[in-house]
């Protein structure tokens, strides 16, 4: 899973976006039972963004248990000036995979709907993305988060190959 971060998440300024609520049935011995699940995503705009499942008998307790798992797996994304992403890189969760590429100023968020929902709460203004292989809300959602967690900063990259930052950039 992505890197969490060790910060309080009441501090953040988080906005909420609901990707999608599906109704879930048990068959027991007396009929059907109904549940709800509710897959959450949170975000301050401003690199923060967290992903939470909640399941309840009624949708709205799904939706606040959803809230609170996804403020415990916040994660920070570094973004470039043009409030993009600094390479191209693939994430992938299960059988979904999501293609990020950065974009230039006024390109905008190029994204389905599930990816969508993490960039823009990620505070991403600029990105082109494709959604490849499964197109499973959970799972685009999830491959979203672990390809923005995966990403490197030149300040990252440089360190790990013993250079300055000019250096590697040229």
């Amino acid at each position: 899973m992505a890197k969490r971060l060790n910060i309080n998440p009441n501090a953040l300024e988080l906005k909420e976006k609901v990707v999608t609520i599906k109704r879930v049935t048990k068959v027991v011995k007396g009929g059907r039972t109904f549940r709800f699940s509710a897959l959450v995503v949170v975000g301050d705009g401003n690199g923060h963004v967290g992903v939470g499942l909640g399941k309840a008998m009624e949708i709205p307790d799904a939706i606040r248990k959803g809230i609170e798992d996804a403020k415990k797996n916040l994660i920070f994304i570094e973004r470039n000036d043009a409030d993009s992403i600094y390479h191209e890189f693939v994430g992938t969760f299960g059988s979904a995979h999501v293609l990020l590429k950065p974009a230039k100023e006024g390109t905008g968020v190029i994204a389905g709907g599930p990816a969508r929902a993490v960039l823009e709460l990620a505070g991403i203004r600029n990105i082109r993305t494709k959604s490849l292989g499964s197109n499973n809300k959970k799972n685009v959602v999830h491959a979203t988060i672990e390809g923005l967690a995966g990403l490197k900063t030149p300040a990252e990259v440089a360190k790990l190959r013993g250079k300055t930052v000019e250096e590697l950039l040229g």
